[in-house]
Formats: structure tokens, sequence, C-alpha cells
């Protein structure tokens, strides 16, 4: 048989005639998106997502329906191309109206699945929830009980009563599996035989490790103290997060096969050039645990304690005298903690804050659980110097405050009002104003003009070679599950560093939004019955007072059915497969540079097995050609013309009245997940196991595992 010589990406290839680009390319290997391209169907070229650049023409060519032709030369993924191609998603995405994730996913700094593991409780299956938890984060048992739940705040149940629970259902299978006695251990790579040293137990430290454990890379932590768990151990008293909790976690990650050396100090016990030499990789995860400073005369008298220091001492349970009359200055939640870890020591305490206690940082339930226990506050005053009292204790001086203009925080600067001064007499003041990264341990390593270690946003390389940094000692104190979704972000780069990939990081990956709560089209939640959120139980607060065991109870196996069962689901079901979503992140599509006019919601529930979601449809045509051509059905097809057109069910019917022959093809033919099972999960990381291509994006996350019982 004759062939076709033609020029492929500079590449002389030969094929029989009759053959497109798009098939010539394939066979190739060669890459080429497509949305509306379907083998069993004519070419159709709606999408636009196939051009190629073909040379001595002015346009470029969809590949699907072009012939390749005697000496044609081609150009697959020119900067032409590529640009055509943005456009191209830009204009379907302007018009895409859905989540491609959970609103409470995206706004986990973790990425947690939170629907899948909701969905795991609320099915009784606590030991996959865990699993699926674990993928993207280490410490359930921890941060279901400390986090500050930025997932809760944007959480769509509260456009019908209260968001869910997500935190404590975060801890709960966290305690059901550890309660069992059969923990899960994550599985891990056969070695590579690279050693990582990461300089620091504390939340970012502790995850990099997990990770790179479970990526082959023998890892070995760094601890300034006698224990693992950092700010989490020494500065968050047990009442809030028990010790037996971290250990716990700790030790599924020693389990592992990740080495501690504790009491190990580097910059005095041995310098970060010497760990350079003994190691792969170094990541500093060093953390904030030098205390802030008033700058007030008085401050080194005796009596004078400072936050951190505080809770380091109750922590490691050493004598800590303390008075009867403490004054805690600070709006923190580090002044929070210090504050009820002095009532149980039996001070009668008073929390000082210079601003409001709208401007309050710590959390509204730790000053409602601190009113409980007795504690008492007093907004707007600082002091100014502290002497010795004659009498015994210290003599504060306080003075008065008011708001001016706002600061850099955005928030009004507290002004002092002249002659406003008073004195106080306490036993013991409690400073807890901020923290700052002690970085003696970082030697050679560039720093920014705030004590803090410059590293690549992306990558996390510092300016030494194989050193990464994250955690506090790069982002100044910060909520733990930040400093987690960190540790796993140096991970990847390290891994990346190790194998000789290109060290890009975790590869962006799109995510569509129907965005914030108030624009969310009422008729998501509309007919969704109200369910009050459940309420973990309490310790009585006279009997905190007595005790540093913990407050919060958690949710019993009842409650956490019931209140994972509470979840929506919102997200995509075709997210982990959708082709647009895959192509949005390769390409780096900004749909919002052509924001405009968008479909309305549109859900059909009608069929028992089948839910159609007109807002998501891309008009690719796929599905309207499957029932009119290859299944001659006509059960689907397009109504009207140019930007209103819409794919409907025949004679607009609700779906269940549609002829079924075809549907279930349909459904799997979807590129977007416009069609999709109802029985389909809403789960985004329940695919395989595969580390993030250095060179583009990936549907597949870092801690993408999946035993073989599951889908």
């Amino acid at each position: 048989m004759v062939e076709i010589s033609f020029i492929l990406d500079g590449k002389e290839v030969r094929i029989a005639p009759g053959a497109t680009i798009l098939q010539a390319a394939w066979e190739q290997g060669v890459f080429i998106p497509t949305l509306c391209h379907q083998q069993q169907l004519k070419p159709f070229g709606s999408c636009f997502i196939c051009v190629v650049e073909l040379e001595g023409r002015p346009n470029l060519a969809p590949a699907c329906s072009t012939l390749v032709s005697e000496g044609m030369v081609i150009h697959s993924a020119s900067e032409k191309v590529e640009a055509a191609r943005r456009t191209c998603l830009e204009l379907l995405l302007s018009d895409h109206l859905g989540d491609c994730e959970g609103p409470c996913m995206t706004a986990c700094p973790a990425g947690i699945d939170i629907p899948g593991f909701l969905k795991h409780i609320a099915s009784g299956e606590d030991r996959k929830a865990l699993e699926l938890i674990k993928r993207n984060m280490p410490l359930p048992g921890i941060l279901g009980r400390i986090c500050p739940r930025p997932c809760e705040t944007v959480c769509r149940r509260s456009l019908v009563d209260e968001p869910i629970a997500i935190c404590q259902l975060k801890r709960y299978p966290a305690d059901s599996v550890a309660d069992s006695g059969e923990e899960y251990i994550p599985e891990t790579d056969p070695p590579t035989g690279k050693r990582v040293a990461i300089i620091g137990a504390g939340p970012a430290g502790l995850t990099a490790a997990y990770y790179l454990q479970i990526m082959g890379h023998q890892s070995t932590v760094f601890e300034a103290h006698s224990a693992a768990g950092g700010m989490m151990r020494y500065g968050i008293p047990s009442y809030r997060l028990p010790r037996e909790v971290i250990d716990h976690e700790v030790t599924v990650i020693e389990k592992m096969g990740v080495r501690f050396l504790f009491n190990t100090r580097v910059g005095d016990d041995l310098t970060l050039a010497q760990v350079r030499r003994d190691y792969d990789a170094v990541f500093l995860a060093l953390g904030a645990q030098r205390a802030g400073w008033l700058g007030v005369p008085g401050e080194a008298l005796e009596g004078v304690m400072h936050g951190i220091g505080f809770l380091g001492k109750v922590s490691r349970d050493e004598a800590t005298p303390i008075g009867k009359r403490v004054i805690v200055v600070g709006g923190g939640n580090v002044a929070l903690d210090s504050a009820r870890s002095a009532v149980r020591l039996g001070a009668e305490v008073t929390i000082v804050y210079r601003r409001t206690e709208e401007e309050m940082p710590c959390w509204e339930e730790e000053v409602s659980a601190a009113r409980e226990e007795g504690i008492g506050f007093e907004f707007l005053k600082t002091p100014t110097r502290i002497d010795e009292d004659p009498e015994g204790g210290l003599a504060v001086t306080f003075v008065s405050m008011e708001l001016g203009e706002p600061d850099e925080s955005g928030r009004r600067r507290p002004v002092p009002i002249p002659g406003s001064e008073q004195v106080r007499q306490v036993d013991n003041l409690i400073v807890a104003i901020g923290q700052r990264v002690d970085i003696r341990p970082a030697e050679g390593v560039e720093q920014s003009v705030f004590g803090t270690i410059l590293a690549d946003e992306d990558n996390l390389l510092t300016n030494l070679p194989g050193v990464f940094s994250g955690g506090d000692c790069v982002l100044g104190p910060d909520i733990v599950v930040n400093l987690i979704g960190m540790g796993r972000r140096a991970a990847v780069a390290i891994d990346q560093y190790l194998s000789g990939n290109p060290v890009a990081g975790e590869p962006p990956q799109y995510n569509q939004s129907m965005g914030p709560l108030e624009q969310v089209p009422t008729e998501v939640s509309r007919g969704t019955e109200i369910i009050p959120r459940q309420k973990p139980e309490h310790m009585a607060p006279e009997a905190r007072r007595q005790s540093f065991a913990e407050v919060e109870t958690g949710f019993s196996p009842e409650q956490a059915r019931q209140e994972a069962s509470r979840c929506q689901e919102c997200g995509c079901r075709a997210a982990p497969d959708c082709r647009l979503r895959q192509y949005a992140s390769r390409y780096g599509a900004k749909p919002e540079r052509l924001a405009g006019a968008c479909r309305e919601f549109d859900r059909d529930l009608s069929h028992s097995e089948i839910v159609y979601e007109a807002h998501k449809c891309i008009q690719c045509g796929i599905c309207v050609r499957l029932s009119e051509e290859v299944f001659g059905t006509s059960s689907l097809g397009f109504v009207k013309r140019g930007f209103a057109a819409r794919i409907k069910p025949a004679l607009d019917r609700p779906l269940a009245e549609v002829n079924p022959e075809g549907l279930q093809e349909i459904v799997e033919s979807c590129p977007v997940g416009a069609f999709t099972y109802k029985t389909d999960p809403v789960h985004c990381l329940e695919s395989a196991f595969k580390r993030p291509d250095a060179t583009g994006p990936t549907l597949c996350r870092l801690s993408d595992r999946t035993s073989e019982d599951e889908h």
C-alpha cells in the first residue's frame, strides 16, 4: 500500500491514506486533546480543542476532521496552538456551572477528601474513612481536635441549617480505629536508598517524613525536645489535645520506618553542614517557639512569664509556681490556652487585650469556653511598665486604648489615651503576644527581613542545593493544617529532587467552583431536609477547672453516622476522569478572563440510576450523536440556537421518560460529568497511587493510594 509521508513536530512519519491528523498523532504517541471526539462517531469539531498548526495555512485546523496529506508539516504543540486551546477551554469553562471538588475540600489547606471520608463514616466504614484521610494528611486525631475549620466556613449545608461538623468527624475515625487496636499503617514503596534529614518534629516535619517514607526514602527527624509534636505538644494544653493522641499518631509514623533523634539540636549538637554531608536532602521545618516580648520596663522581673514558655512547662509537667492573681496579656489562642491552663493550676485569671473582642484572633469558641471557666476579659488596655509590688507580687501599669486607623493587618490600630494609666497588683503576668522562629539551625540559608527562611513558593527550595524549608520558619506562626499541607508539598518536591526530575513541586490543578455561599444558586439545596447538627459532649465547666483532662469527648458512633449523613456531597462525581479539568490544568486556563453570562443550574434527578446536570454540559454533542447515529433513539437533542443552545431529553421530558437504550454508554462517554450515575461517589482521591508528574499536572495526588477492595 502506498503511504503518505508528512512531518509531525519535526519528525518524518508515514501513514496510510485517509487518516486524520488526530489518528496519525495518536499512532505516534503524540498528545492532542479532544472533548468532542468519539471513535465510533464521525468528526464533529465542536470543541476546537484539537487544533494544530499547519505550515503554509493561516488558520489553525481541527485535527479530528483534517486528513493528512503528502508533505504536510504539522505542529501539534506550538505556542499559537496552546494559546488557542487555552482560549477554547476558557470559553467552555466560562459557561460551565459546577464544582470539581466540594468547597470544603478546596478550602482545606491539606486538600483532604472531605465528602469521601464523610460518606465512609455514614456507611459505618471507619477504617476506610481513616485511610482516605491519611492519603492527604497523617494526623487526623490531632487535627480533628485543634483545626480552626476553614472547611466549615464554606460548607453549603449552612444554606440549609448548619455546617457539617467536619473537624469532629475527622477525629472520629482516628479515635475509632485506635480504640479497636488494629491500627492502620500505610504501605511504603521499596527503599530507594536515599536518605532525608528533617529538622523539626512539628506538623510540617512529621508530614514530610510520613510521605517521604511512603515513597521509599528513609527519613530521619532531628528534634531538639524529648518528644515529637512541636508546638502541638508544647504549645497546646492537654485539655484540648491529649498527649496520648500525639504519641499514637507519631508511633504510626515510626512504625512506617521513620527514625527520630530526640534531644538533638541542629545548630548546637551538630551543624547544618554536617547534616548535609550525611543526607541526600534536608527539610528545615523549624517551629516558632520563641516568645514575643512587650518591650516595656520590668519585663524581666520574677513573676513575669511568657505564654510559650509557660505552656511548655505545663506540657512537660514541670513545677509551675503560680499565684492566685494572674493577668494574661494577648488575644490569640496562646493567650487563651495560657489563661485556661492557669485556671487549672488554681489561679483567678483575667485576659487583657489591646483591641476589642471583635478583633481577637483566637477562636470564638475558645472565648466562650474561657468565660464558662470563670476567666474575665478586659479590652482596649495594654501594659506600659512592670514594677515590683512592695507588698509582694507585681505592680503593672496599664494604659487604656482607643482604635485609630487600620494597620497592615486590616485591623484598626490601638492608640494610647493620654492620662488613662492605672496600676494593677498581680502575682503573675503572662505575656502571650506572638511567637518568633529560632533560625540558628539554618546556618547559611537566606532569611527574610522578618527573620524567616526564604524558600521558593512552589518547590520550597532554599538557596542551598538540596535544602528545602517549610512550616512556621517560612510562613511565620501559622495554623497546623497549613503546616501539614506545606509538609506534603515539601515531600513532593524532595521526591522530585531525589529522583532527578525537575523540582517543580505539586503541579497546579484546576478547580471549577460555583463561588462563595452568597453566589450559589438556591436550587442546589432545594428540598434538603433540615437536620440539626450533632453536638459532642463536653466536660462541665466546674470540673474543667480541676483537671487537664480533655474537655470535648467527641461523637458516639450513632452521632458520627448521623452527622456524616448530613453531607450534601458537593463536588463532581466525574472529577477524577474529567477531561475538561485535566486540560484546564495542563494549559493553565483562566476562565475569569472571559467571565460573563453563564447557564443556570439545571439538574434532572428523575431517572432511577442517572443524573443529568445540564449546567455542566459543554455541548460536545457526543450524547446527541450516540442517541441518533448509533442507537437510533433520538432520546436527546439540541434545543434553541447560539448561546442559548442546550441539550435536552426529547420533547423536554424528564430523563426517566425517554428511550433508555444507550443511556449507559452516554454516561460513560460524557467527557465532563454532565451525565453520571447516582451511585458514583464524589470521592476525588479514590484512584490508584501515582506520583505527580514533574512535567505537567495530573489528577492523582501524592497520597492517592487505594486498597484492592476499594473502587
